[in-house]
């Protein structure tokens, strides 16, 4: 099983990006879905995740009120509205989906299947 993340990009500080996160043969609403990144020489974080049902999410208190996580079950994809960024958010970000339909802890060891990354850079 295999994910695909897309949307990344250069923006400019303020500015606005949305990611996707889809999959074939595979459907993400049976899935705790999330959004890791990792920056240059960082650890991977955990940055948002939606239930199954889509009416819970997680944020990481950096992102709070700026990014927004939802689902459109009828492209069996999973977005992440990203506003305001900043070039504290310029890192590679990953989608992955855990076999768990509630959000589990904000740990990599949760989560069975990864996308590779976009990457997402911007500027000050």
């Amino acid at each position: 099983v295999q994910l695909q993340a897309s949307g990344g990009g250069l923006v400019q500080a303020g500015g606005s990006l949305r990611l996707s996160c889809a999959a074939s043969e595979f459907r993400l609403d049976s899935h705790a879905i999330a959004w890791f990144r990792q920056a240059p020489e960082k650890e991977r974080e955990g940055v948002a995740c939606i239930y199954t049902g889509g009416g819970n999410r997680l944020y990481t208190d950096s992102v709070k009120g700026r990014f927004t996580l939802y689902r459109d079950n009828s492209r069996n994809a999973v977005y992440l509205q990203m506003n305001s960024l900043g070039p504290e958010d310029t890192a590679v970000y990953y989608c992955a989906a855990s076999q768990y339909s509630d959000c589990p802890p904000s740990s990599e060891s949760f989560y069975d299947y990864w996308g590779k990354g976009t990457q997402v850079t911007v500027s000050s």
